[in-house]
C-alpha cells in the first residue's frame, strides 16, 4: 500500500510538473516579446505576472534592473515607481471609498468640499468629470517658473482655468487627480498617503506598496532617469547638486515638487503585491471572499463606463477601458475589461469575465526617458489572451455594460453600414403573408382588417402597403379582407400640418378613412365600436424616433383599445432612423402623459415602434393580442442612411436624416416662442425669432464647445402660418459634425440655457415643459444651472430605463 500510494504521488507530480511545463511553453512568446524589447533599448528589463482563476499562471523577471551607474539584476521582488497606476490603485479607490461611507457624492461639484476650486469658472466641474478625465483642465500644472510643496501645487490646481466646459471631450490630465487627492485629504482629515496606508494597503496585506519608500528599499527600487542639477534625501528634492538616476525618488516632476505625495503619482510597488491587489479586485467583483477595500457594488460602480453618454472614450472611475492610452488591453481582451498604464513603464489589465489579469512592470525611461512600449504591452496581452484562450469577443461585453453598439463610439472607427434592410411590410409579403394567415386561422377562417398607415408606408418596390392589403394579401390569405383605413396626425395623405383632419375616401381603394388628429382628444383615440368590427388591425408608419412623436401615442391608444375589444394589433416594423443604440434626454414626469408624451421614457428612447408597442403592453399590463413582424437586416446602431431604404418624410417637416437627428433638440423648444424653422425649406436645422442676435448665441454655443456640432449665425423669414411668419429672423443653423457623439436632448438644454441667459425677458421658458415634460429639467433652466450639470441629473433615471427595456428589445446589441 505505501509502495502504490508513493507511486501515485510521484504519477501525480509528474502530471502536475507536465502541466506546468505545458502553461510555460503557452506563455513561450512572451519571452522573445521582451527580450527583443531588451535587445532594442527599449527596456532595461521587466517583470510579468499574469493571474488566471484566481492563481498566477505566469510570473517572470526579464533582464537589468539597473544599467547605471551600476547593473544589477532584475528580480521578480524588484519594487517599480508605478507613476499613473497611483491614480487608480489608490486615489479612486479612496474616492470611492468615501462615496461609500457617504461623505461624499461622485455628482456633486468639486467644489461642494473645496471652495477655493469654483476659481476661474470650475463651479460646475463634478467629481465625476475628474475621476473620468472629461473636467475640461489642461494636462499638467505649470513648472516653468519655480515653486515648491504639496500647498503650492493645490493652490495652482485650484486656480487653474479650464480648457472647455466640462463633460464635452476627453483630455486626460494629472491635474484631475491632483485634486482628488486634495478632496481625499480634505474630506477625511488625513494626509493621502496616510489615508492610503491605513484604508487600501494594510487592509490588502501589501507588503511593498507605498510613497516615499524607506531607505532600506532603495537596493530593490527600479531607477528611472537622470535627473540634471537634482539632489534627494529622504523623499526631498532638492534642485542643487550633481545630476543623479532617480532611485526611491519620485520621477513625475509634478509629485516630486510636491513632496513625492499626489493623487496622480508618487507610488512605489512591486509586481506580487499589484497581483494581490488584482486578484482580491476580481474576488470582490466575482462575489468571493474578498479583502479589497469596497463593497462589491461599489466596486462594480467604479469599473463600468462613468464618463458622459457622448464621450468617445470609455472611462470607468479612475480605470482606462477604451481610449488612446489603453494599448495595454490589446486586441484580445474584450472591451468592458479595464486597466492603467504609468509614464515610467508600468501597467496592469483586469479582465473579470474571462477573470485574469496581466501585470508588465518595467523602468523604460531608465536611464535616458521614455522609448515607446505601447506595441510591447499590446504584444503581451494578445500572447496571455491566446495561451489562456480568450478571444476578441466581438464588442458583447462592451454591448452589456454600454448599451450602444460598439460601432458607435468614433473611438472604434467603424463606417456606417450598408445594409439592406427589409422592413415589416417586406418580410410580410416574402413570407405570403403567414402572420396574417395564421390570425385568419385564429378567427375562423377570416379576417376583417384595418390599417393605420400614411404615405411612409410602402414596401421595397413603393408599393402602398395600403394597396398590398387590399390586393395583394387577400389573394394570398382566403377569407382577409382590408375593410378600414386610420391616418395618424397630418393624414392619410400627410398634407395636413394642423388639428381638426376630417374623415375621408382612399380614391384607389375607396375604403373609408377614420382620421385619428380631429379636434378634441377624444378624436385621437379610435373608438371601441370600430375596434370591435374588426379582428386585426395592422399598422406601418415610420416614426421618429422621439417621445414626443405623436405616432407614438397613437400606438399607445391602439393597444388599450384593443385590450378591451380583443382585436389583433399587428405592428409591421421600421427602423428608428435615428439609431436604436443611444438612449438620451430626461425622463418625463410620470403622471403626465399626453398626446405628445405617451409614456414616461426619455426624449430620445433608442426603440422601433414594434419595440415601443412591446414596452407599452410589458408596462401598462395591457395584455393586447400583439404581433410585430419584425425586420430583417436592421442592427440597432444603424442610422436611416446605412439601411438601404428610401427616405420618406414621416411628416411635413422632417424631410431628411439631418432634420431628425436635430429633432430631438429643437423639438424641445418648438413650443416656446422660438422659430425652428417651420415654415422654411429647412425646418429643424435652426432657430431663431426677431429679437435674437444669431452672432452672440453662435459665439457663445461655439465655446462651449459642444461635442458633434458647430453653430453659425444666420437669419431666415418663415411662411406664415407658421410662428413668425413673414417676420425676419435672426437666429443660429446647427451643423452636425459628428453624431454618434451628439447628445440631442443635452444640445436642446444647452440651447434652451443659452436663451434663458441673454434673453431673460424676451424667451419664454415656461412654455418649453409641453414637450420636456420634467419638471426638474425645467427648473434648473431656469434657475441657471449649467446644462452639463442639469443632464448629469438624469443620468440615473435613463439608466432604469433602460433596464426595463430590455425586456421589450427585438433586435440585439450586438
Amino acid at each position: 500500500m505505501r509502495r502504490n500510494f508513493s507511486l501515485g504521488l510521484f504519477l501525480l507530480c509528474v502530471m502536475s510538473c507536465a502541466g506546468a511545463a505545458r502553461a510555460q511553453r503557452r506563455f513561450a512568446p512572451i519571452e522573445k516579446i521582451v527580450n527583443r524589447a531588451i535587445a532594442e533599448h527599449k527596456i532595461p528589463g521587466a517583470v510579468v505576472i499574469v493571474g488566471h482563476n484566481g492563481r498566477v499562471v505566469y510570473r517572470r523577471a526579464f533582464g537589468m534592473r539597473s544599467l547605471v551607474p551600476t547593473r544589477e539584476k532584475m528580480t521578480l521582488n524588484t519594487i517599480f515607481d508605478m507613476a499613473s497606476l497611483t491614480k487608480p490603485l489608490m486615489t479612486a479607490t479612496a474616492v470611492m471609498q468615501l462615496a461609500q461611507e457617504g461623505k461624499i457624492r461622485v455628482d456633486d461639484p468639486v467644489a461642494k468640499y473645496i471652495p477655493e476650486f469654483a476659481a476661474n469658472g470650475k463651479g460646475h466641474i463634478t467629481i465625476r468629470d475628474l475621476l473620468t478625465h472629461y473636467s475640461g483642465l489642461p494636462p499638467d500644472l505649470s513648472l516653468a517658473k519655480p515653486w515648491a510643496g504639496k500647498g503650492d501645487g493645490y493652490r495652482l490646481a485650484f486656480a487653474i482655468a479650464p480648457l472647455r466646459p466640462p463633460g464635452v471631450r476627453f483630455q486626460y490630465s494629472d491635474i484631475n487627480f491632483i485634486t482628488l487627492g486634495a478632496l481625499v485629504e480634505r474630506v477625511s482629515g488625513e494626509p493621502l498617503d496616510v489615508y492610503d496606508l491605513h484604508h487600501i494597503i494594510r487592509p490588502l496585506r501589501l507588503r511593498h506598496t507605498r510613497y516615499l519608500p524607506p531607505v532600506s528599499w532603495k537596493p530593490l527600487i527600479a531607477p528611472t532617469q537622470w535627473e540634471h542639477g537634482l539632489s534627494a534625501a529622504g523623499g526631498v528634492v532638492h534642485w542643487t547638486g550633481p545630476d543623479v538616476i532617480l532611485r526611491g525618488v519620485v520621477h513625475d516632476p509634478t509629485s516630486r515638487r510636491m513632496g513625492g505625495v499626489a493623487g496622480h503619482a508618487g507610488l512605489f510597488s512591486c509586481g506580487d503585491d499589484v497581483a494581490v491587489y488584482a486578484q482580491n479586485l476580481l474576488d470582490r467583483l466575482a462575489g468571493r471572499p474578498s479583502r479589497f477595500p469596497l463593497s462589491r457594488i461599489q466596486l462594480q460602480k467604479m469599473v463600468a463606463p462613468e464618463q458622459p453618454a457622448t464621450g468617445t472614450a470609455l472611462r470607468a472611475f479612475g480605470w482606462d477601458i477604451e481610449s488612446p492610452y489603453s494599448s495595454n488591453r490589446g486586441t484580445l481582451f474584450p472591451v468592458g475589461s479595464f486597466g492603467h498604464t504609468g509614464f515610467t513603464g508600468t501597467s496592469l489589465w483586469i479582465d473579470p469575465h474571462d477573470d485574469t489579469y496581466v501585470i508588465v512592470l518595467t523602468n523604460a525611461v531608465h536611464p535616458n526617458g521614455p522609448t515607446g512600449i505601447g506595441a510591447m504591452r499590446a504584444e503581451i496581452a494578445n500572447v496571455s489572451a491566446v495561451a489562456l484562450g480568450i478571444h476578441n469577443d466581438g464588442g458583447s461585453l462592451a454591448t452589456s455594460i454600454t448599451g450602444y453598439n460598439e460601432s458607435l463610439s468614433g473611438m472604434r472607427r467603424w463606417a456606417a453600414r450598408n445594409a439592406e434592410v427589409q422592413t415589416g411590410i417586406d418580410v410580410l409579403e416574402n413570407d405570403h403573408f403567414a402572420e396574417l394567415a395564421s390570425l385568419a386561422r385564429r378567427h375562423g377562417g377570416h379576417l376583417r382588417m384595418g390599417l393605420l398607415t400614411n404615405p411612409t408606408g410602402v414596401d421595397a418596390q413603393g408599393q402602398r402597403t395600403i394597396d398590398v392589403l387590399f390586393h395583394d394579401a387577400p389573394a394570398a390569405v382566403h377569407g382577409l379582407s382590408l375593410t378600414t383605413l386610420f391616418s395618424p396626425e397630418h393624414g392619410i395623405s400627410e398634407s395636413y400640418d394642423k388639428p381638426g383632419i376630417p374623415n375621408s375616401t382612399d380614391a384607389a381603394t375607396g375604403l373609408p378613412v377614420i382620421s385619428l388628429y380631429g379636434s378634441n382628444a377624444a378624436s385621437r383615440h379610435p373608438s371601441l365600436d370600430t375596434l370591435g368590427k374588426l379582428d386585426a388591425v395592422v399598422i406601418d408608419i415610420q416614426d421618429a424616433g422621439v417621445r414626443y412623436y405623436t405616432y407614438e401615442s397613437v400606438v399607445r391608444y391602439f393597444l388599450e383599445a384593443a385590450s378591451k375589444t380583443g382585436t389583433e394589433i399587428v405592428v409591421l416594423d421600421r427602423p428608428d432612423p435615428i439609431n436604436g443604440a443611444f438612449v438620451q434626454g430626461p425622463v418625463s414626469d410620470a403622471g403626465a402623459e399626453s398626446y405628445v408624451n405617451s409614456m414616461s421614457i426619455p426624449v430620445r428612447h433608442g426603440m422601433t415602434l414594434g419595440e415601443l408597442a412591446r414596452y407599452d403592453e410589458q408596462q401598462l399590463h395591457l395584455h393586447a393580442p400583439l404581433t410585430v413582424v419584425a425586420m430583417k437586416n436592421w442592427q440597432r446602431g444603424d442610422w436611416y442612411d446605412s439601411t438601404g431604404l428610401t427616405w420618406i418624410d414621416p411628416s411635413p417637416n422632417l424631410r431628411n436624416v439631418e432634420e431628425a437627428t436635430l429633432y430631438p433638440a429643437l423639438g424641445l423648444i418648438e413650443t416656446t416662442n422660438i422659430s425652428v424653422g417651420r415654415g422654411t425649406d429647412t425646418p429643424f436645422e435652426w432657430f431663431g425669432a426677431p429679437w435674437i442676435d444669431g452672432r452672440k448665441v453662435a459665439r457663445y454655443l461655439n465655446r462651449r464647445d459642444l461635442p458633434g456640432v458647430r453653430f453659425y449665425a444666420a437669419s431666415f423669414t418663415p411662411e406664415k402660418p407658421y410662428p413668425y411668419g413673414g417676420q425676419r429672423c435672426g437666429g443660429v443653423r446647427i451643423l452636425v459634425t459628428d453624431r454618434n457623439v451628439l447628445d440631442g436632448p443635452e444640445l436642446g438644454v444647452e440651447i434652451a440655457s443659452a436663451l434663458h441667459h441673454f434673453y431673460h425677458d424676451q424667451f419664454n421658458v415656461q412654455r418649453m415643459n409641453h414637450l420636456l415634460v420634467n419638471r426638474a429639467v425645467l427648473d434648473a433652466i431656469a434657475a441657471g444651472d449649467d446644462p452639463e450639470n442639469i443632464s448629469e441629473g438624469w443620468r440615473d433615471a435613463v439608466k432604469a430605463f433602460e433596464q426595463k427595456r430590455r425586456a421589450a428589445l427585438i433586435y440585439p446589441v450586438r
